[in-house]
């Protein structure tokens, strides 16, 4: 299959090493993609360019076969965007700036736009440039979707909004997506992607460092096991079977070990021999794999 979004060999730099340097990212079409990365790692820098509102130093961008700069008009009729610095123009209210997008658009029936500023509480009577972080991101988010558009992409777009107010809107995310929409989703919260996208793509130092498929994640193959000793002669001599120690805490007397899954027996049988203090499971999260992945991309470029 095409990509509905093809990055390639990208780069726009801002000097003394910002910016984005030679990225290649290839979308999906249907499929929910997040961008992670530390500030200033590149993320609003590559949606801007996908966007058409910068133009690459080199490389090129398309956009369901469009290129993103030198058909950007075009281009952004398949895209509903939020932006991660959002700037309104100066009207009366929420109702007026959604009413005229609508006329811009071309769109009549707002049944749909309605029902979404019902879910998000959002009150559009309220003056454009007096509404609080979170109100102008929920008001961007029912103009993203005013057209039904094929792609969205969106810049931290819950940034300023409540933990359950959060919760409702990666829901209409979801639902979104169901309907076959390409989401591009910037954040810096990592539980929200991994519970919502298809795949997550990570940034550093303005470098795309992997894209990890998130049912790979989910169903990874092994299991971290927490194990706590009473005594220091137990932990010492568990250290020396030859099990894959991931993280070491003498003060403790604990060791973490990554064990395939259904070699569980094996590991519980040998601990029968050693006075256990505890043993637990240490979930695997995104943000555990990609932390693991930018210290051994470091790592490797220190060498």
């Amino acid at each position: 299959m095409e990509p509905i979004i093809e990055v390639k060999n990208v780069t726009k730099d801002y000097g003394n090493g910002r910016g984005i340097f030679n990225i290649n990212l290839e979308i999906e079409k249907g499929k929910m993609y997040g961008f992670v990365g530390a500030n200033g790692a590149g993320k609003t820098t590559t949606i801007r360019n996908i966007m058409g509102f910068l133009k690459p130093d080199n490389g090129k961008i398309t956009v369901c076969g469009l290129d993103s700069w030198e058909e950007s008009d075009k281009a952004k009729k398949y895209i509903g965007y939020v932006p991660g610095e959002i700037s309104f123009p100066d009207l009366k209210s929420g109702t007026e700036f959604i009413k005229l997008q609508a006329e811009l658009l071309g769109v009549t029936d707002l049944s749909y736009s309605n029902s979404l500023i019902k879910r998000l509480q959002l009150d559009i009577t309220a003056n454009l440039k007096r509404m609080s972080k979170g109100m102008k991101q929920k008001t961007a988010l029912v103009v993203a979707l005013i057209a039904d558009p094929e792609i969205l992409i969106l810049d931290e777009p819950t940034t300023g909004l409540d933990p359950l107010m959060r919760v409702e809107f990666m829901e209409i995310l979801k639902e979104e997506a169901q309907k076959g929409k390409t989401i591009f989703i910037s954040s810096h919260l990592y539980e929200e992607l991994e519970k919502t996208c298809d795949y997550v793509v990570l940034i550093d130092q303005g470098k795309i460092v992997e894209v990890a498929d998130m049912n790979k994640i989910i169903n990874r193959e092994y299991t971290d096991l927490k194990i706590e000793f009473n005594e220091e002669k137990d932990y010492e001599k568990f250290k020396l079977l030859g099990y894959k120690i991931v993280r070491d805490q003498q003060k403790y007397k604990q060791v973490t070990v990554s064990i395939k899954k259904g070699n569980f027996n094996e590991l519980f049988k040998t601990l029968k021999q050693y006075n256990v203090k505890f043993i637990s499971e240490v979930k695997y999260t995104l943000e555990n794999h990609f932390n693991e992945v930018i210290k051994k991309e470091r790592n490797d470029k220190n060498d």
